[in-house]
């Protein structure tokens, strides 16, 4: 029987965060003398949790184990006791004292979250003796350790001190010492562990898809790497392709590329959520720490404003930008400030301020990059291209990557041909990708029928499947069309399946993500997913600045699952996801549809898509597709007995 390792060991010299010496001591340890029934799960995804090691025998327990490497002879640590009564953990060193990481209160911490949150179904109090919560100090003394430990214990936790709450010091990391480190090894079965429970948790602790995807290098095809590794004649080049072709692939390996030769490299997106995928596909592009360095992400209209401070046309700026101002002052609920500022912000973002900008970029005082890339480019007018332009140097090179398909703002039509010769692009054709490589077969049919019946036939690029990839790529598909009224559960209900089943092919809770067209409904299955413990990385906020800061800090690295608009996760993509279509009406909206359904990610291990529609006009749509397809159709129920079955 071979021991489960995750992630496993031959991927351990890649991990977001090194082991520390003390770490990989302990693991080897782990892995040499436990029982091949007790899995390893190193740095494991909590739902933003991050113990060192969570250690599952289905048979036996649970043991979660922090790791400190700290030395007591080289500094002193200490108890401190507050006025108030409150303890914390000091140290001291040349002379001052301070507060440190308290690893004690922390594995507590983690023991209180796998037993109320993350194994739910573990026998009230008694389940608690299931999980032992572990700390190890592989260069320190047990006996010193213990008087440190113990302020941060109850008296009832001082009697079970050895066997709920363990500490181990160097003498115990031998074979004979394992068992004080981990004495649930003492027991040959608990009858209060499951394999279902472990179960439970296992979608907690396997490491998310794009973590493991991070580690591995980018895949370009021939045509993809020509594009990459090469520039036109004029430095100009402008790239088209559907969804799942690799424009973004291809933008990020020649970021990395000209990062790798000293050139400065300035990534400008539309949607801020954009810059950590981009960001993130550079790193595996094969840019060092050092070349990073060299490559700039912003989001359009923030560079609108900087640029203009550069050149010193703030006082422009803040007079363009007063009546706007003026309204957000104003304290309103936050849609009256958008019924209020929706006539007068559209003029200013799409004219006024690119213009300016233009004006403040070809300033002698503003920073100028060697090149200037612009992933979904059909976002943009023609005058903002323009605008970038002007910070970009004599004989640099400026990259336009675009799919009109995806046209979810009403924009793409603005790119004329007459248009483009004006942008820099003097006659020639687009630099075409045609295979999608991104969707799995079952519904990257959906999306080719979709955009086929929903939308103009002048912007459609549909992606081609790769040949062989029917049986390389297994999905699961479901389409659930609902009345409004019950939209919200069978949201939450197909969210906790999908939980149910993690933990298995590579999949992790935090692969999940929820999209939605509607902000409101966002924040109600957040909300509702709150309330079975469920954390969420989410962006739905009616708040502009609220919104923004929530986007800034929205990554798929993040080990909760996700939660945003349609419109803030075009350009990512992710293997298990569920998608709730509120409205199907007008070009705009039917493209952002049709992009949301293209975000899902094909592995060999298996994808999940469920769509819960209350659109009336897409039923047909849906009831004729899943005629006759497996796994499309099926209903979630919507009660509440078989949500709360979902989440167990």
């Amino acid at each position: 029987m071979s021991r489960i390792v995750h992630p496993p060991v031959h991927e351990h010299d890649n991990l977001r965060q090194p082991m520390q010496p003390g770490e990989q001591m302990l693991f080897n340890l782990l892995d040499r003398e436990l029982d091949p029934a007790w899995e390893i799960y190193i740095q494991p995804h909590l739902n933003g949790l991050r113990p060192d090691f969570v250690l599952l025998n289905p048979g036996i327990g649970v043991c979660v184990i922090e790791v400190k490497d700290w030395n007591l002879d080289a500094m002193p640590y200490f108890v401190k006791e507050h006025a108030s009564g409150r303890k914390e953990l000091y140290a001291n060193k040349d002379g001052r004292d301070f507060r440190v990481d308290n690893p004690f209160r922390k594995i507590k911490r983690y023991k209180d979250a796998i037993f109320n949150i993350y194994c739910p179904r573990l026998q009230q109090r008694a389940g608690y003796a299931a999980i032992v919560g572990s700390v190890v100090f592989p260069f320190a003394s047990r006996d010193r350790l213990l008087p440190l430990q113990e302020a941060f214990l109850t008296t009832e936790e001082r009697a079970k001190a050895f066997e709920w709450w363990p500490v181990g010091g160097r003498g115990e990391l031998s074979s004979q010492g394992l068992p004080a480190i981990l004495p649930i090894l003492s027991r040959d079965r608990h009858t209060l562990m499951t394999r279902a429970l472990a179960d439970d948790l296992r979608g907690w602790l396997v490491e998310p898809d794009f973590a493991s995807t991070q580690r591995k290098p980018l895949e370009l095809d021939r045509n993809q790497r020509m594009l990459a590794d090469s520039r036109t004649a004029s430095g100009y080049r402008r790239i088209k392709g559907p969804a799942g072709s690799g424009k973004s692939l291809v933008l990020a390996a020649r970021a990395a590329k000209l990062a790798s030769e000293g050139k400065s490299v300035l990534i400008v997106t539309y949607n801020m959520t954009l810059w950590h995928y981009l960001r993130d596909l550079v790193v595996r592009a094969g840019a060092a720490p050092g070349w990073m360095a060299r490559v700039t992400f912003v989001h359009f209209h923030e560079w609108c404003k900087e640029v203009c401070f550069e050149a010193g046309l703030d006082d422009e700026y803040a007079h363009m930008m007063r009546p706007v101002a003026e309204i957000m002052d104003l304290d309103l609920d936050p849609r009256e400030e958008q019924r209020r500022l929706a006539p007068i912000l559209k003029p200013i973002m799409d004219v006024a301020l690119p213009a300016l900008a233009r004006k403040a970029a070809l300033s002698d005082a503003t920073e100028k990059y060697d090149a200037v890339l612009v992933d979904e480019g059909q976002d943009y007018l023609p005058l903002w291209w323009n605008a970038l332009r002007g910070i970009c140097k004599t004989g640099g090179e400026m990259l336009l990557a675009a799919d009109a398909t995806q046209d979810v703002y009403g924009t793409a039509g603005n790119w004329t041909e007459e248009a483009m010769t004006g942008a820099g692009f003097q006659g020639g054709r687009w630099a075409q990708l045609s295979i999608g490589y991104r969707l799995p077969p079952d519904i990257l049919r959906l999306a080719q029928d979709f955009a086929e019946r929903f939308l103009p036939d002048e912007t459609r690029d549909i992606p081609q499947q790769e040949q062989g990839a029917l049986e390389l790529f297994p999905s699961e598909v479901r389409w659930i069309q609902c009345e409004e009224r019950g939209a919200m559960r069978h949201c939450v209900n197909a969210v906790l399946a999908m939980m149910r089943a993690t933990g298995k092919s590579g999949t992790a809770n935090a692969d999940i993500t929820f999209l939605a067209n509607d902000i409101d409904f966002g924040v109600q299955v957040v909300e509702e997913l709150a309330t079975y413990g469920v954390k969420s990385a989410h962006t739905f906020a009616r708040d502009k600045k609220v919104q923004n800061r929530l986007k800034m800090a929205f990554y798929l690295g993040d080990a909760r699952l996700k939660a945003t608009t349609f419109h803030s996760f075009k350009g990512w993509e992710a293997r298990l996801i569920v998608m709730h279509v509120r409205r199907a009406t007008g070009p705009e909206g039917l493209a952002a549809i049709y992009a949301a359904l293209t975000r899902l990610k094909r592995s060999e291990l298996g994808s999940h898509i469920a769509v819960v529609c209350s659109a009336p006009e897409l039923a047909q749509f849906g009831a004729a597709w899943g005629a006759g397809k497996e796994g499309i159709g099926r209903r979630v129920s919507d009660d509440r007995s078989a949500c709360l079955s979902a989440s167990n």
